[in-house]
């Protein structure tokens, strides 16, 4: 391999931890915030937000691991680490795509609606890309542009889980648990 493929590789694998850190810590935070524990309205959008953070954290890994897998080995070592990744998101998209239209789902949220088949569709250019422009032992730049799409859409897709719990959280007061409608009391 090329020394600025290697460090191009590298950079997208950087790109990719950063996100993924930075996800994480979010995702902590969110839990462990009262806006998690009240504002959640139904069981069906808890588990549709668990499948969306799933999804976003296999977008932010798989130009990790594949990069990373580039980069010291061989070409095919790389399509096998895409393939394990490319069956685990059509999975994990086919779950978010599942419980968002389940009642009492995420389904309200425009940010989500518009997320979810725009990921979807990119899914599917990501998964065959590298196939189409270099066959079964693509040469590892062959695989930048759809790694590049993954972190594209694993960004959109954290932009829109963010505002749909700002959508979430539009009229309602403050101290209101919306589980039961009811006022909550102040300590």
């Amino acid at each position: 391999m090329i020394a600025n493929e290697a460090e191009y590789l590298i950079g997208i694998a950087g790109v990719a931890a950063t996100l993924i850190g930075a996800f994480l810590v979010g995702v902590f935070f969110y839990i462990d915030s009262e806006q998690h524990r009240h504002l959640t309205a139904s069981v069906a959008a808890d588990l549709y937000l668990r499948a969306g953070v799933q999804w976003i954290f296999i977008a932010f890994a798989t130009p990790l691991f594949v990069s990373l897998a580039l980069v010291p080995t061989e070409p095919l070592l790389g399509a096998f680490v895409f393939i394990f990744f490319s069956v685990i998101l059509v999975i994990s998209t086919f779950d978010t795509g599942r419980r968002i239209v389940a009642r009492g789902a995420s389904g309200s949220s425009l940010a989500l609606l518009v997320n979810h088949w725009f990921c979807t569709a990119a899914v599917i250019v990501i998964i065959t890309l590298p196939w189409i422009l270099g066959g079964w032992a693509a040469a590892p730049e062959v695989y930048v542009p759809s790694m590049l799409l993954l972190l594209i859409t694993g960004f959109s897709s954290t932009a829109a889980l963010v505002m749909s719990q700002f959508d979430a959280t539009i009229g309602m007061p403050k101290g209101t648990d919306r589980r039961r409608g009811k006022r909550r009391r102040s300590s």
